[in-house]
């Protein structure tokens, strides 16, 4: 009886060849985005530097960060321009090298060099500070020392230059204010889909869904009425959460209700409508099930949510540009951590609204009112 059983289970899994490509398919992508795209260590850190009255030295301190090949330097015109940059996004670290720089060192008075760090994410600002020691080392300073032949003599020579380390948005290095955001937009993610990728499945299981097929409702009535109370649902959701991170762990506040707001909505509106094109293809309620991991875990490892973008090789950089998490962890970092402006972060709200309207309107061209 056991043994019939067993091939009643194996008979009814074989019948279903999309769980088996899910199966066979997710542990093959999961080892290779832990084993091949993932990285700890990134490389390629994009930093802005100002230097006010360019000269050998200060060349040298540039080429010596350079060298190291942890970060990518670009100019721009002045000290707040880097900080502005760091606020967009389009950098992680910058430096500023102020125009009495070379005069001070000629006279051995330890000039200040400003180094400028994200701190939003606190494992790879350590990681930073550590590589701006490269602009220190003794190839780059050895040609840096005056000695003044009527001084005495000095055993141990002061450092020609100081580094002075500054820590932008997070100057605690709270861990909690660079996770809790995204986690957020994982919970979220995680109820949308599963919720609503269940809906359909669950009706045509029930054989529900056959009622529905006999009334005068059109395609797109019955997809968006079956998005609107998932919508809402998820929408509370979302501020239950967040207003739990505010009470419990002193999250900061957003630098605008109204786009908070507005994130919540066109984020919640891409999971839904994502949620419910996986029941439309789905078969079964466990192929919903799996089709949602298969997005919920990709979407966790390549958006920036754990590991810095800067760690992902170039290769598989693309991939995260057709994740919506991406877009939301960038989004909901900037309103709450570093209260970037709207124009800042525009493009990353008109790529969650057209995945929504992606969503929305191959949703509507998958549903048939046929068995």
């Amino acid at each position: 009886m056991m043994m019939a059983i067993i091939k009643k289970e194996l008979l009814q899994l074989r019948r279903d060849p999309r769980l088996i490509g899910l199966i066979v398919v997710m542990p093959l992508v999961m080892l290779v985005l832990f084993g091949v795209a993932l990285k700890l260590e990134p490389k390629n850190v994009r930093m802005a530097y100002y230097d006010a009255a360019p000269s050998i030295f200060t060349n040298l301190v540039r080429t010596g960060l350079w060298s190291d090949g942890y970060f990518d330097l670009y100019e721009v015109k002045s000290k707040q321009a880097i900080i502005e940059e760091i606020r967009a996004g389009r950098a992680k670290a910058g430096m500023f090298i102020d125009r009495n720089f070379t005069s001070q060192l000629v006279e051995n008075r330890q000039p200040h060099i400003t180094f400028f760090v994200d701190g939003t994410m606190p494992s790879l600002t350590t990681a930073m500070k550590y590589h701006s020691g490269s602009a220190t080392d003794d190839s780059v300073t050895n040609g840096m020392y005056f000695s003044d032949a009527d001084a005495e003599n000095v055993v141990v020579a002061d450092d020609p230059f100081i580094m002075d380390t500054e820590i932008l948005f997070n100057p605690d290095e709270k861990e909690t204010w660079y996770f809790l955001p995204g986690v957020i937009g994982v919970l979220i993610m995680q109820i949308a889909l599963i919720l609503t990728g269940i809906s359909v499945v669950r009706e045509r299981e029930k054989q529900t869904l056959e009622q529905l097929l006999v009334t005068p409702l059109s395609k797109t009535v019955f997809i968006i009425g079956k998005l609107v109370p998932y919508i809402i649902i998820a929408l509370f959701d979302f501020y239950f959460i967040l207003g739990a991170g505010w009470l419990f762990f002193d999250l900061p506040s957003p630098s605008s209700q109204l786009l908070l707001f507005l994130l919540a909505l066109v984020y919640v509106a891409v999971m839904i409508a994502l949620g419910l094109l996986i029941s439309l293809v789905s078969r079964t309620q466990q192929q919903a099930m799996f089709i949602a991991i298969f997005i919920i875990v990709p979407s966790i490892l390549l958006s920036g949510f754990i590991f810095p973008m800067e760690a992902i090789p170039d290769s598989v950089q693309p991939v995260t540009l057709i994740i919506p998490f991406t877009y939301f962890v960038e989004i909901i970092r900037g309103l709450l951590v570093k209260h970037t402006e709207f124009i800042d972060l525009y493009r990353d709200y008109l790529a969650l609204l057209g995945f929504a309207v992606f969503f929305v309107l191959v949703s509507i061209a998958r549903f048939r009112k046929t068995l």
